[in-house]
């Protein structure tokens, strides 16, 4: 079985903090969540990077910087004038070796590109999407390129996976580890194929795991609950965008003395009494 970590997003914060303070520098994390990305794509033809203000919008600046020195000249979009430290260092960077730029303002601006990357919002994001984010991520998905999302899609609750509008990705390059939220509720039908780069960060507190999605019919037999995620949140009277499902049926495991499945057409959380997993057929 495939066991790779899935972790709340507040943990990957403080295991990221705890990694830049104890191991690594956060300006080779993002290089390395950039190296990831790269990795895991054959990159060709034009490449588009739509960069945010925090360090999403970093790891694409890095992004940049590892295709010039392939020999591809990105050009770069950016929604604001903010950038996070790192961020701002490797924008430097890249535009010195001679990264392009555009702007997001010209109708179509990204039509045209072979390769889109998406670094607009990072897993911390939350509430609605709007302005100049919400006109990027329409751009995107408008484009007609193969899209790239960094970390998780723009628009997608990293924790609940609940989203009104957000990228749709040919695939998602997790950084660290994968997040709940890219499993759960509406996340699945945005993102086409899943896979996670290890960047090193140590993650501090085991939380839940993946397993393979061919594994999923072992959990749904034998006295099972298995509820589609409609029909959880029928029953419980919980709502998408407040509640945890991997939390609340493990609760209701524990409780019950029986295992949990909650699935959508492509994953599942499932509670085992004592252990919560996550699955998808979209991972790579």
């Amino acid at each position: 079985m495939n066991l790779n970590e899935v972790v709340s997003v507040k943990n990957m914060r403080e295991s990221d903090a705890h990694t830049i303070a104890e191991h690594t520098t956060s300006a080779e994390l993002m290089h390395r969540a950039a190296q990831g990305i790269f990795d895991a794509v054959q990159f060709n033809g034009k490449v588009a990077i739509v960069c945010g203000k925090g360090n999403n919008g970093g790891d694409g600046y890095a992004l940049a910087c590892i295709l010039l020195e392939h020999g591809i000249t990105p050009t770069v979009f950016r929604v604001s004038d903010k950038f996070s430290p790192d961020g701002l260092y490797y924008y430097k960077t890249a535009v010195s070796h001679g990264a392009e730029e555009a702007s997001l303002a010209v109708p179509a601006a990204l039509n045209g590109f072979d390769i889109v990357v998406d670094c607009l919002l990072g897993t911390g994001f939350s509430g609605p999407v709007k302005d100049e984010i919400q006109n990027a991520i329409e751009q995107i998905n408008a484009s007609g390129a193969y899209v790239i999302s960094a970390d998780i899609n723009s628009g997608i609750n990293g924790d609940t996976g609940v989203a009104e509008i957000a990228v749709n990705s040919d695939l998602t390059v997790s950084i660290g580890a994968y997040k709940t939220g890219m499993f759960l509720n509406d996340a699945p039908y945005f993102i086409d194929k899943l896979t996670n780069a290890d960047i090193g960060i140590h993650i501090l507190r085991e939380e839940y795991k993946l397993i393979d999605f061919e594994h999923l019919h072992m959990f749904e037999g034998y006295g099972s609950c298995v509820m589609t995620t409609e029909e959880f949140f029928e029953k419980t009277g919980y709502s998408p965008e407040t509640c945890s499902i991997a939390e609340c049926i493990a609760q209701l495991s524990r409780d019950e003395r029986k295992t949990y499945v909650v699935k959508t057409e492509h994953s599942a959380v499932i509670a085992d009494l004592k252990y919560v997993y996550f699955c998808a057929d979209y991972i790579k």
